[in-house]
């Protein structure tokens, strides 16, 4: 029994530092907004 504690601790453990850094990730680092254009093929603009 003792193993499977230790099992569930150290997954919970790099569940929780996996979560962590993408937590980190997603709130520290946004990336720079680009303006970006591209031609669609077969489409015609009227004027």
């Amino acid at each position: 029994m003792p193993s499977l504690f230790r099992f569930l601790f150290v997954t919970a453990s790099l569940a929780g530092l996996v979560l962590a850094g993408l937590y980190v990730l997603a709130t520290r680092f946004e990336p720079e907004q680009q303006t970006v254009s591209k031609p669609i093929p077969g489409v015609k603009i009227r004027k």
